[in-house]
Order: C-alpha cells, then sequence, then structure tokens
C-alpha cells in the first residue's frame, strides 16, 4: 500500500479549471487500494469547501481526507498555548474559524496577545502591518500559515502569505519564528499520520519546487513534481530542491 499527498492549486486544479485527468488518476490510486489525502497551503477557504470543491469536480472527497495549514496551525497552537494567552490573527474568516474550533482565545489588541497567527490576508493593510509588528517587537512568537509567495490561477498568479511575511520581516529585520504548512516538517507529520503510513512509503505530489518537493525530500518521501503550476523542468534542472520525479501532470502518477 501507498499514500500519496496531493497539493491542490497547480496540481488538482487551477482555479476553477480541473486539470484535465485528475479525477481519473484518483480513482484509479483509489481502486487500486493507495491512500489519498489532500493538503494545502492555502488557508483563505475552509476544508469543508475544498472537499466540496473536488466533489463537484468530480473526485469524491470527505473533509477529513483534507489537510490545510489552517488546521494545521490550529492544532499546534492548541498543543502550546497556556492558560490566559490570546492570538492576534492577520488573516481571513477560514483560518480564523478554524482556530475557534480549536478553542483558541483570539483578541486585536497586539500589546496582549503572546502569538500572531500570520496568514492570507486579501484586506491587509497598514494598519494590519502595524499590529503585527507591534506584537512581534513586544515578544509575541510569530506563526505564518504558509510561505508561498504567490498562489496560481488559471490566467495568472497573485501574491499569497509569503508577500505578507516578507513585509513583516522588512520591518523588524529578523524571520518569523515558525512556519507550520509546507515544507515544515509539522506539515508532513499531519499528513503521513493521516495516511498511517511510513515516510518511505508516501508519495508527495505538487507544483512548488520550494514547498512541496522541499518537504517530500526532507522527510524521505517520494517527490513528484508536476509541471501544470508553478515549476518547471528547467526551475527543477536548477534548484537545489531536486524531485525524484518529474511528470507532465497529475494524470501520469499511475504510472509510477
Amino acid at each position: 500500500m501507498r499514500g500519496f499527498i496531493f497539493d491542490l492549486d497547480g496540481t488538482v486544479y487551477l482555479g476553477e479549471r480541473l486539470i484535465p485527468g485528475a479525477a481519473e488518476a484518483i480513482q484509479t490510486l483509489r481502486e487500486r487500494g493507495d491512500k489519498v489525502v489532500f493538503l494545502s497551503n492555502k488557508p483563505i477557504a475552509t476544508r469543508m469547501s475544498y472537499a466540496a470543491k473536488l466533489t463537484r469536480m468530480g473526485i469524491p472527497t470527505k473533509v477529513e481526507d483534507v489537510l490545510n495549514s489552517s488546521l494545521i496551525v490550529a492544532r499546534y497552537l492548541k498543543q502550546r498555548i497556556k492558560s490566559g494567552e490570546r492570538v492576534l490573527v492577520i488573516g481571513e474568516e477560514p483560518i480564523r474559524e478554524e482556530l475557534r474550533q480549536c478553542g483558541i482565545p483570539l483578541s486585536s489588541d497586539p500589546r496582549e496577545v503572546a502569538y500572531v497567527v500570520l496568514s492570507w490576508d486579501r484586506q491587509f493593510s497598514y494598519d494590519k502591518l502595524n499590529d503585527l509588528y507591534q506584537a512581534a517587537v513586544n515578544g509575541a512568537v510569530v506563526i505564518a500559515s504558509n510561505p508561498d509567495r504567490t498562489c496560481p490561477l488559471e490566467d495568472g498568479q497573485i501574491p499569497d502569505t509569503g508577500a505578507l511575511i516578507g513585509a513583516l520581516e522588512a520591518a523588524t529585520g529578523r524571520p518569523v519564528d515558525l512556519v507550520v504548512g509546507k515544507p515544515s516538517p509539522i506539515a508532513a507529520e499531519a499528513a503521513v499520520r493521516h495516511l498511517g503510513l511510513d515516510y518511505a512509503d508516501c508519495y508527495m505530489v505538487g507544483d512548488r519546487l520550494e514547498t512541496d518537493i522541499k518537504m517530500g525530500n526532507d522527510t524521505g518521501m517520494h517527490s513528484v513534481l508536476v509541471l501544470t503550476g508553478i515549476s518547471t523542468r528547467e526551475m527543477a534542472e536548477s534548484s537545489e530542491y531536486k524531485p525524484r520525479y518529474i511528470i507532465d501532470s497529475i494524470k501520469d502518477i499511475v504510472h509510477l
């Protein structure tokens, strides 16, 4: 039995367009007894909405089979936050809701928080940057949901959480304390634990060298680059993050 961990944007679909052959490939894997989980760094949608989107596109998916950076950061904080501590969130409603569901107390006052969750926020503003900065210089631990600089869409790319990380790091002069999404071992462990398999029996399939492929390589998984999203074959050849396999698209995963 093998486990397949699939990125979503750029791997299974682009925006509202399913990558040709994706549904058939995943169905084939499931029918032959392999395990499948979806792991996305994208924090601006709920896991329920991801499952519904995949199902609508012809890939029947339960919410339990979707992991995203919002859930991973919520679980991480739930294990570490102490009584009376609060969290400032720079992000959109889906990640806030995931944190609330895990019982994480939130606050909008940067002076009273022990942690900051920094995530993709399409309403990011100078005031939010100042809140981030004030919390960070007052000692709050800054946890970023994901490091992606951009997100691929059907007609190009748009700025992602990495752009906001860059703004904070420029202001403070130091890196954020932790990133929990891909390529972190925290994200890898969450996916492999969900599958119930060893790292060596799992395939990390994605379109980004610096997140998907790096995480697969760092943790001993089989790393598989698809050429339907951000990274190209030429980028892979010159990158320090060398995929074990390069395939044109997800439809070819059944041949590995």
